[in-house]
Parts: C-alpha cells; structure tokens; sequence
C-alpha cells in the first residue's frame, strides 16, 4: 500500500462498512466483527481498514417490563413477551413482528416509529419503513410509502420454494425427532402433530422450528428446510444483516 505525505491532498473518499454475527448456542453470546474500510475513490488505494469485534448476549427473557428495562440499561438485550406495547416510554420503536400487516402500531408510539416490511406506510403509520423483500432495495428506507407487497410465496433457494416451508397438518400438539442445525434426507420422518406424521420434503438443513410448546393450527408455518446443506444456520443470515443494518441507519439518519 503506498505511503501518503502528511498534508498531501486526498481525493473524495468512500467509506465502505461490513457487519457479520455468529450466535454461540451453548453460551448465547453474538459474536459480531464491524470491517469498516476506507478507500480513495480515485485510484481504489485502500487508505485505513479497521475491524471491531464485539460479544453480547443474544437475548434473556424478562418476566416483567421494568426487569427488562433495568436488563437493556445494562447493556443485555432483553425480551419481554407482552400482547399489547408496554408502556416505556421508549423514544424509538421498531414493529419487526413481520406480521405483513400493521397490528397496532401508531406513528405516535414514540419519536420514531419504524415499521419492517409491507403493511405499513411511512408517514402515516410510522415515521419510516425498513424494505424487508430479497432484491436490489433489501434493507433499504423508506421515508415515503410503503414496501413492496407481500406476495405469500417464499424466495426460491436453489430451485425450492413453498417446499422449504414446513406447514402443520393438523391443529394440535407437535413433537419434534429433530433440532436446529439437523441434516435431513428426503421423506424421513421428523415430527409429529398429534399422530399426523411430518416428513422431509427434501435433503436439507435444517434452519427453523416452532416450539413444541406452541399449540398449532392446521396449515400454520412450523418450520424451515434450507437445501444448501453448507448453509452455516448459527450466523445471523444476510437478509438478516440487511434488515437490521437498514433499521441502525435509520436511526442515525433521523
């Protein structure tokens, strides 16, 4: 890399950031690494590369919301399970429960109200809209309108659709044979809803399950098959990383 003079004029410059995360099951800490990159935009001389790497907790569960606010004040990121907003007095809120509607978010919940994906409407139903659809506008905001629609069908990986989408087929209770993180093959038997089996729709990994705690409804979405059987399912995925990213610059625009 070359040397530059102390003093020497420097062209307009671009300032490149990348974010990647690892979720440590065992120990529920996020591992995250911020490369943020320097360049001159001239030449693409790299002028200064700096990485930060940083651990917190993935997430502990509250019983009441004052806990969970003490928890967030100490720098833990807590989840408090509640049917309607808490009253918190929260001078940003962000509705991420990817309804595909708006429940009951109003632009007047806080100072900033950011509402993820389609269902809401910038400047009506909150302050900005994060777009949460795969494609060229992932993660970007809105500060006008609304995300494209919702079109029911999942994005295709590797040829597979609506397959990659476990659905109950029944209402009741489900048991699982199988974990987050399992490699299946095609037709093997991985759960039950009541005695209605639920078989491999293909060779997989797999990416997501509903609590067997839950008690389900029939044609419900209880699980996630990815065919790409190195697909690393304990990193937070792009889309993921989108999203949110989307959502930080949303607040340090506002």
């Amino acid at each position: 890399m070359a040397k530059r003079t102390v003093g020497a004029p420097i062209s307009v410059q671009e300032h490149r950031e990348t974010l990647s995360a690892t979720v440590d099951v065992e120990s529920g800490m996020t591992d995250f690494i911020i490369k943020r990159t320097l360049v001159d935009a001239d030449s693409g001389e790299t002028i200064v590369v700096q990485k930060i790497r940083e651990t917190a907790p993935t997430g502990e569960v509250a019983a009441a919301i004052n806990e969970a606010v003490a928890k967030s004040k100490d720098g833990i990121i807590s989840v408090f399970l509640s049917q309607k907003l808490p009253d918190i007095a929260a001078p940003v809120i962000i509705d991420a429960r990817i309804a595909k509607r708006n429940i009951d978010t109003q632009i007047s919940d806080a100072e900033l109200v950011i509402g993820m994906g389609p269902g809401f409407e910038a400047g009506k139903d909150c302050h900005l809209v994060i777009e949460t659809k795969r494609g060229n506008s992932l993660g970007r905001v809105i500060r006008k309108g609304r995300a494209l629609d919702d079109t029911g069908l999942p994005e295709p990986v590797k040829g597979y659709a609506e397959s990659r989408v476990l659905r109950s087929p029944s209402s009741g209770q489900i048991s699982w044979n199988i974990d987050i993180g399992d490699l299946i093959i095609k037709d093997q038997l991985i759960g039950k809803v009541q005695h209605n089996e639920i078989r491999g729709p293909f060779t997989g990994l797999v990416r997501g399950l509903i609590h067997p705690s839950v008690h389900v409804q029939k044609g419900m979405k209880i699980g996630d098959i990815d065919p790409r059987l190195t697909y690393q399912w304990n990193r937070i995925s792009d889309k993921a990383l989108s999203v949110g990213s989307g959502a930080l610059k949303a607040i340090l625009s506002w």
